[in-house]
């Protein structure tokens, strides 16, 4: 069971639900305004802990900086939404014991407490003569999250080339050459008057194309961290303390 001796760690607990998971950090406590026995606590949820949802005490446990709640993380989350700014009501009160289904108690008054310290907002034989003020800082973070993919993919496309080849061929030239002793006996053989056909094959070389496949450069996926500056906001909240001087 939970009682005021227990406020201070309270405080600086976080909340976990019936299987484990972690649900948010402590907000406030309000106590019975009977026997100020810790009543509610507020649990702050959403992201950064902008929302605050109250869940009951009665069958809570509290282990070091744990406090563990016999509900579900999404049965906290969803529970009725009460300003936790003032007092809860009877009719607010009620309406959170039959959303989860647990036995009404009295009217709770809310009791603030710093985390540190063991003054309490209210005149008693534990305070000292401080009294401690507080206020939310804006805590900014980040979470990964999936923003895209990148696909590298190889394809084949067609496209023209052309290129200079010499090519050679062979041409038929005529040579003429004068009777010399040396030829004579040559030009003499055979008939003094005859008909004669010679024919030279001549070649020609013809350019032709083919293809070859060459390796060119080789290209990897890879991925680069890039950071980025983002400007987040949020609302926080502050104590203010008034300085109420009736001597006069």
């Amino acid at each position: 069971m939970i009682t005021q001796n227990d406020l201070q760690r309270i405080f600086n607990a976080d909340a976990y639900d019936n299987d484990g998971d972690k649900i948010g950090s402590v907000g406030q406590v309000y106590l019975d305004s009977q026997d100020n026995s810790p009543a509610w606590v507020s649990i702050r949820t959403g992201l950064f802990g902008t929302k605050e949802s109250f869940a009951p005490l009665q069958r809570a446990s509290l282990s070091g900086d744990r406090l563990d709640v016999p509900f579900s993380k999404a049965q906290v989350k969803d529970a009725p939404r009460i300003d936790v700014d003032g007092d809860l009501s009877p009719a607010q009160e009620q309406e959170l014991y039959t959303y989860y289904g647990e036995n009404s108690g009295s009217t709770s008054g809310r009791q603030d407490f710093s985390s540190t310290g063991t003054g309490h907002d209210t005149s008693g034989p534990s305070t000292d003569t401080a009294m401690t003020r507080s206020e939310e800082h804006l805590v900014a973070g980040t979470r990964s999250e999936q923003a895209g993919k990148a696909r590298l993919r190889k394809y084949v496309v067609t496209e023209q080339q052309s290129a200079t080849v010499p090519v050679m061929h062979e041409e038929a030239t005529l040579e003429r050459e004068p009777i010399t002793d040396a030829t004579i006996g040559k030009a003499l053989d055979g008939p003094e008057i005859s008909e004669e056909e010679h024919e030279l094959t001549l070649h020609a070389e013809r350019p032709v194309v083919d293809t070859e496949a060459v390796p060119v450069e080789r290209v990897r996926l890879n991925k680069q961290t890039v950071t980025e500056q983002e400007t987040v906001s949020g609302e926080v909240r502050k104590e203010q303390i008034e300085f109420d001087d009736r001597t006069r």
